[in-house]
């Protein structure tokens, strides 16, 4: 099967994927389609994100859907609004022609009562997150009773975001007579354990290799001190013009706060994390997929269910703790047969990790020089010929008598000009800046600025990161030292002296605070940065956030100061959280 037209797909359904401009099916389709349309064994199919997934189910099943009857008869579920959204929009155009068939996708952060409307138009397809899922079970506003195919997809996802008892609770309520189809881009425990309990006799169809690594990737890293990490970034993207990418963080704090910075010097740039309601993520990822922002910068959990196939360029700012989430990350670029390249920026001290990820994905990373002032020039030079070559068919036309006589000038002197106009800035800006490329590296290269800045550095965290803090500072041995971090610690991002600094909100008095004992400290891998998320998660629900004095992190156990009249909140909070898999426990400390 070489082309669309060799199936059996009805003439409405190919008339649909014609005009979308579907010809020849990928992989995963050729297998997938001829099995779902004559078998009825559970299915388990293995492919990477971007290798068309969707279409794989949904073709065959809409063309054995039965569009006379208005019972529920396909339940699609993703684990995010996103891909939600994505799914269904994919389906209603496959479905064009078939004008009985109905979709209505469900999904948490917009109305549960203009979804539950929606349902009373009885659609054939449900394309759902399981948590909403749920929701409208719980409210008998859906019904399963006659449901003939369950999708789970990118099931590795929704397991590791935590939906394994939701979606237990939602298969209890499909007959036992459905076929399901389990689809994933990596086959781990988990998937395997719920593939063993909930599909039977299960046929596997596997495209490439499980965590396939893309071969028309490249994969580059380079080695930056601290506190020049975010002027080498900037350099990153302007050694690389005319980029669509995603830039990934560790922490929804690091997130803002890379956003900031990449927007504050001009960048068109936004923040997505968990930290922003539903509506401004809508906003965010609708201008990121209308290209009115060039650079999304994210957390991993909050780039889940993501699909654009055009990016350019992934560069992960932190490195993440497991390869195979490097791997997803990488991989989000390079898709549909484009070239792609993927940034890391690693600390000295992160070679190890690095060499890791090397080790178990077999990615050959290349390490390279953080370029000068000059070839960033060069390479904004080689941009603007290139975007003037790919997107000329594009320009807008102008009337030729608005374009002054230009005869005075050689076609030589003129683009030279136009160019000088075009990066005048930006040549200025470098032209007196010193190049990253013979870094040397100190401690403060390696957490914490302790000279500028006393207790912040230019990433906005507290001094000595990996060390607790420097007790010669402290009052005592538990560290009444004046500088201690703030949650409006990323203010004073420059290296001013926080005491001169007019624009910072005051510390809070000492009996405003309450001071705790945290169980865990340094050998638990606690850093303040982590201190600070926990805090922030523990009190998420508050209408506003507690000021946070004095982080102490020690061997064996830590201290912290928070805002008093958010005691019960935060060690109410900390109960319901796990830090790297280990219970955490906070009591009020004399």
């Amino acid at each position: 099967m070489n082309l669309f037209t060799e199936t059996n797909l009805s003439p409405e359904i190919l008339k649909a994927i014609g005009e979308l401009g579907f010809i020849s099916p990928t992989e995963i389709q050729k297998q997938t389609i001829p099995f779902i349309s004559t078998d009825t064994r559970d299915l388990i199919a293995l492919a990477q994100t971007g290798t068309g997934k969707t279409a794989a189910f949904t073709l065959p099943i809409l063309d054995m859907i039965d569009d006379g009857s208005r019972k529920i008869q396909l339940l699609v579920l993703c684990p995010t609004r996103e891909l939600c959204l994505q799914i269904t929009k994919d389906i209603i155009n496959y479905s064009k022609y078939m004008r009985n068939i109905k979709t209505t996708a469900v999904y948490g952060g917009s109305s549960i009562t203009d979804q539950i409307r929606s349902l009373r138009e009885k659609p054939q397809i449900i394309v759902g997150t399981p948590g909403r899922v749920i929701d409208l079970i719980n409210r008998k506003a859906l019904d399963f009773s006659e449901i003939q195919w369950l999708i789970l997809d990118e099931a590795d996802e929704m397991l590791s975001m935590g939906f394994k008892e939701d979606l237990a609770t939602i298969l209890r309520e499909t007959p036992e007579t459905k076929q399901t189809l389990l689809f994933s881009a990596t086959m781990n425990r988990e998937v395997e354990r719920i593939s063993k309990n909930y599909l039977t006799n299960a046929h596997r169809i596997s495209v490439g290799s499980i965590n396939e690594v893309k071969k028309n990737i490249k994969h580059e890293f380079y080695v930056v001190g601290y506190r020049n990490k975010k002027e080498a970034l900037k350099r990153l993207i302007d050694a690389n013009p005319n980029q669509y990418s995603i830039l990934f963080c560790r922490t929804r704090m690091e997130t803002q706060e890379v956003a900031d910075f990449l927007m504050q010097n001009g960048y068109a740039a936004d923040a997505l994390h968990g930290d922003l309601s539903q509506a401004q993520r809508d906003t965010v990822m609708k201008k990121f997929r209308l290209k009115n922002i060039d650079i999304l910068v994210a957390t991993d959990v909050a780039a889940r269910g993501l699909d654009v196939d055009s990016l350019t360029h992934v560069i992960h700012f932190s490195l993440p703790d497991d390869p195979e989430v490097f791997v997803h990350r990488s991989g989000r670029t390079g898709r549909a047969g484009k070239d792609g390249i993927s940034i890391s920026l690693i600390k000295p001290e992160e070679s190890r990790k690095l060499k890791q990820i090397k080790s178990v994905t077999k990615i050959d990373i290349t390490e390279k020089k953080i370029p000068t002032g000059k070839k960033i020039i060069e390479a904004q030079v080689a941009g603007v010929f290139e975007k003037l070559f790919t997107e000329h068919e594009n320009l807008v036309e102008f009337d030729n008598e608005l374009i002054p006589d230009l005869s005075a000038f050689t076609k030589e002197e003129l683009v030279h000009q136009l160019l000088q106009l075009q990066l005048r800035d930006m040549a200025l800006y470098y032209k007196d800046k010193d190049d990253l490329v013979d870094q040397k590296f100190n401690n403060d290269d390696r957490g914490g600025d302790r000279g500028r800045d006393r207790g912040r550095d230019r990433d906005g965290r507290g001094r000595d990161r990996d060390r607790g803090g420097d007790r010669r500072d402290s009052g005592n041995r538990f560290g009444n030292s004046r500088d201690g971090g703030s949650r409006d610690f990323g203010r004073d991002r420059d290296g001013g002296n926080r005491g001169e600094s007019r624009d910072r909100k005051p510390r809070k008095n000492s009996e405003d605070m309450v001071r705790f004992f945290f169980n865990l400290g340094k050998r638990d891998h606690l850093k303040k940065i982590d201190m600070l998320e926990i805090i922030n998660k523990s009190t998420e629900k508050s209408r506003k956030r507690p000021d946070i004095g004095n982080i102490e992190i020690l061997e064996k156990f830590s201290f912290f100061e928070v805002e008093k009249s958010f005691k019960d909140e935060v060690l109410k909070g900390l109960q319901t959280q796990k830090f790297k898999g280990k219970e955490m426990r906070a009591e009020e400390s004399n």
